[in-house]
């Protein structure tokens, strides 16, 4: 059974920062790239990054870029997204798929408040 379990979400102050985790089981992971993609209430999903089976290529949002960083390790099955300098506008559920979007996870909750 493939599973992708986000975590990491919270509330934090605009300008704050959050490193959000996703846990992969059931494929072998280190054959995937891998996806973020966000969606807030009322909008549709928003693709945020990607990163390469290895990590050697990334790619980000424009509006996200400069700000968030895409990492993975692939011992651990495990990839990242480190959100710097949040925004109101970064509020959303944040979910991780694989790169051609054909597993997702259920998603993390981060809010960005004062």
């Amino acid at each position: 059974e493939v599973r992708l379990v986000e975590s990491g979400g919270a509330l934090v102050q605009p300008g704050g920062s959050l490193r959000l985790s996703c846990a992969a089981s059931g494929f072998t992971f280190g054959s995937a790239d891998m996806t973020w993609v966000r969606q807030a209430p009322g909008k549709g999903p928003e693709w945020v990054s990607l990163i390469s089976t290895s990590g050697r290529i990334t790619y980000y949002a424009d509006s996200v870029k400069g700000r968030f960083t895409i990492a993975r390790d692939n011992g651990k099955n495990t990839v990242y997204l480190q959100m710097n300098s949040l925004k109101a506008g970064d509020a959303a559920v944040y979910y991780c798929c694989t790169g051609g979007y054909r597993y997702w996870g259920k998603g993390t909750q981060v809010n960005v408040s004062s």
